[in-house]
């Protein structure tokens, strides 16, 4: 029997003591209100609870300061104190892995950042780092509370301060559920991957009718800063989908070929396709001749393990590829030229995605295996005038300062400065493999025959004729496959049907590399 207090009406025995407990947290549970839920089923989005039971294992969720409310006054905030005060936090495992997490309710002030809104933030992203754990924020917030004025700016700052500490040691991703404005942009920015969703999920500083009242530009909240716009034009986001069960499964997928922290290995799987598994099929699909494309994509697909690597930044800088995959079960980071779009030369955009993508892999003790087919760089007044020069410097800083195990393959070309700065056994290659199509020289043969004999070309009576000459001759004395090898540029010209078992067997004897750099506070990269 529960005893009452007959004239407060509050239990005096732990027996109605537990019972209020759980009435308070089942209202937690619940949230304000039926409508509420509603309303954001409405707009095609799932509530955060939901949203936290696709991403963590069955029962595994454990939430941190579920009874906490905001203490704020004014603008009637005092009458308006709902529990979890519009956030969830709290960890729970992926695939049996410890993960920590925080989620925006925005049916609670529209999951707007408040002063205890974001010190259980604070709080959560706190044992994270302690823990040594991934860290994944669902957002779905309106910005910061304005009723709280600057406290809640200040929130955000320590929100930032956290994103930055914890950069590089823990594997952080946003996953953007709704919208994201001001200066609450940023924070995803400081992770390490960004997951958007089609039409429900938007990223920006300032809005359309701000835009519309400075610029007189008038445009909608998807064309400004939605999913296809920060995946394709500013590349903001990593990856979008259409929907939210898709997308959180991916981030599930994702969070699987990473460490839990940098001092950890990422988690191997056992793997069924053969380490001896020869590629014949490469030998036609990739073409001979250096001017003519294929898709780099269906390389990868037939080296790594079943076919199946998770692409980073599909949709940006499509000339080079960026992605995560295994070779005998073991995770490597792979990035490619593509000579499908731009015949794989380097631009800002490519340099700038592979130099953050190289950058993750060390920070996170993943292998990288670096596909060359490249060029060049691109020529142009825009590249030069955009600054191709110190864009082009942070991939090569990426790779001088990497640490983890390195291995270049060269397919076919490898020209000038874009051959350096892609991973070459100059800057710091542990291994540097070639296919015997390969092409290794300053420049193509053609632009080389150019310069080098253009008198001879000039006073010939057959220029034509005398230019094709040169080529050739420039070809045979400086292009062949062999040349590099002979130099000791690179370690072995391989059959192109023996690729992965010889990657397989090169990242397995590296796997146990030590490396240091120099003693220094840190590096002052390209900007």
């Amino acid at each position: 029997m529960t005893v009452v207090d007959e004239t407060q009406g509050e239990p005096t025995d732990a027996r109605g003591r537990v019972a209020e407990l759980h009435a308070l947290r089942e209202e937690a549970l619940r949230g304000p209100s039926d409508r509420a839920t509603e309303a954001q089923h409405a707009k095609g989005k799932l509530t955060a609870r939901e949203r936290i039971e696709l991403l963590l294992d069955p029962g595994s969720f454990h939430e941190v300061e579920q009874l906490r409310r905001h203490r704020a006054t004014g603008f009637g905030l005092e009458n308006k104190k709902p529990y979890t005060d519009g956030v969830i936090t709290g960890w729970g495992t992926v695939e049996g892995r410890t993960v920590f997490l925080y989620a925006h309710d925005f049916r609670i002030f529209g999951g707007a950042l408040g002063e205890a809104h974001a010190t259980k933030i604070h709080k959560i992203m706190d044992m994270a780092i302690a823990a040594g754990a991934p860290l994944v924020s669902l957002n779905d917030g309106a910005g910061a509370r304005i009723q709280e004025g600057v406290s809640a700016l200040a929130g955000y700052g320590g929100i930032f301060q956290r994103n930055t500490r914890a950069s590089g040691v823990i594997p952080q991703i946003s996953v953007m559920l709704g919208p994201c404005a001001g200066g609450a942009a940023y924070s995803p920015a400081l992770t390490d991957f960004v997951f958007m969703v089609r039409e429900t999920s938007q990223m920006f500083i300032t809005g359309p009718d701000v835009v519309k009242a400075v610029t007189g530009e008038e445009i909608s909240q998807n064309g400004l800063g939605g999913a296809d716009v920060h995946a394709e034009i500013s590349g903001v986001a990593h990856f979008a989908y259409d929907d939210e069960e898709t997308c959180i499964a991916e981030v599930r997928y994702l969070l699987s070929m990473l460490p839990s922290n940098n001092r950890e290995n990422p988690p191997a799987h056992p793997s069924e396709d053969p380490a001896d598994r020869r590629s014949d099929v490469l030998l036609d699909l990739v073409p001979a001749d250096g001017n003519r494309p294929y898709d780099m994509a269906k390389v990868i697909e037939e080296l790594v393990d079943d076919g199946d690597y998770l692409e980073v930044h599909e949709r940006w800088a499509r000339n080079i590829i960026c992605a995560l995959a295994r070779l005998d079960g073991q995770v490597v980071g792979i990035v490619a030229n593509q000579p499908q779009t731009l015949a794989g030369v380097l631009d800002i955009e490519a340099s700038e995605k592979a130099a953050r993508f190289v950058q993750m892999c060390d920070a996170f003790n993943i292998p990288i295996v670096t596909l060359l087919d490249v060029p060049g760089f691109l020529p142009g007044v825009d590249q030069e005038h955009g600054g191709i020069i110190r864009h082009g410097a942070k991939l090569l800083y990426a790779y001088c300062n990497a640490t983890v195990p390195r291995i270049s393959l060269i397919l076919r070309k490898a020209y000038g400065g874009a051959y350096i700065v892609m991973d070459s056994q100059s800057i710091g290659a542990d291994l540097t493999y070639a296919w015997p199509t390969n092409e290794i020289a300053v420049m193509g043969a053609e632009g080389a025959a150019n310069v080098i004999f253009r008198r001879q070309i000039a006073d010939a009576e057959d220029p034509e004729a005398m230019r094709a000459r040169m080529v050739k001759e420039y070809k045979a004395e400086l292009m062949h496959p062999y040349y590099a090898a002979e130099r000791g540029l690179v370690d072995d010209v391989i059959d192109p049907a023996e690729t992965r078992e010889v990657l397989i067997a090169s990242l397995a004897m590296l796997r146990t590399k030590h490396a240091d750099l120099p003693s220094r506070k840190h590096g002052n990269p390209p900007q």
